[in-house]
């Protein structure tokens, strides 16, 4: 199978759930395999903590051949939100697409971090990666978490894009290294999935990263991860 190029979106379930590591995780392996990958963030919130942003925590882990961040905001709410109270604009649907469409002339894989969920504000007139996804005729990378909750916030994010007619393809941003019945009958019950990650991948060496990444991500991400009937390793 050859894995995803051009424009794709990364989003999640909820906030907190592993977006940027699993976008770092892609971005090693397709790097890996040789394409030449862009990694955009629309919009950085919570800027005022002094913490590494998104995108340069992307950067620092797999190298990607380019990475932006096209607008910045001081406090962590939902972009649109943290925009208008930080009295800044608000940034349009056009003009990250219109980024996203140039770098896909020059690059192989553009990646495309959303902001918390897949129907969050992101900018004026309240566009959500849903519509990024839509005007970009991109498939979608749903990260979902692998405790309770999960099956319902991941059935209603699928829902939201297949009414939009989006291929989604579904990671467990962060699986625990002792699993308990919860997370087995998750991974059971989930939709097929693309990728598998561990718990605490961001904490690892860049080198060790982006060695293992290949391990937790199946092929269609560029990785040599399989899995079989309920998601099962083969």
């Amino acid at each position: 199978m050859i894995g995803l190029r051009g424009p794709v979106v990364v989003t999640g379930t909820d906030t907190g759930v592993g977006k940027t590591i699993v976008a770092a995780a892609i971005s090693a392996t397709a790097t890996a395999a040789g394409l030449r990958v862009a990694v955009v963030k629309p919009c950085q919130t919570g800027t005022a903590s002094g913490e590494e942003c998104d995108a340069d925590t992307v950067a620092r882990l797999s190298a990607p051949a380019y990475s932006t961040t096209l607008a910045s905001y001081p406090d962590p709410l939902a972009p649109a939100t943290a925009a208008r109270i930080a009295g800044l604009p608000l940034l349009e649907l056009d003009t990250v697409v219109d980024a996203a469409r140039s770098l896909s002339h020059t690059h192989d894989l553009v990646l495309i971090e959303g902001a918390g969920g897949a129907l969050v504000s992101m900018g004026h007139n309240d566009w959500t990666v849903i519509d990024l996804a839509t005007a970009l005729s991109a498939p979608v990378i749903l990260v979902a978490r692998a405790g309770l909750g999960t099956l319902n916030h991941t059935a209603l994010s699928r829902l939201a894009l297949s009414r939009q007619g989006i291929r989604d393809h579904v990671v467990i941003g962060a699986w625990p290294a002792e699993p308990q019945l919860v997370h087995r009958t998750n991974m059971h019950d989930l939709p097929p999935l693309a990728g598998l990650l561990p718990a605490g991948a961001g904490s690892l060496h860049p080198t060790d990263f982006r060695q293992r990444a290949q391990k937790w991500l199946t092929t269609e991400l560029h990785g040599e991860l399989r899995l079989g009937p309920g998601n099962q390793p083969l």
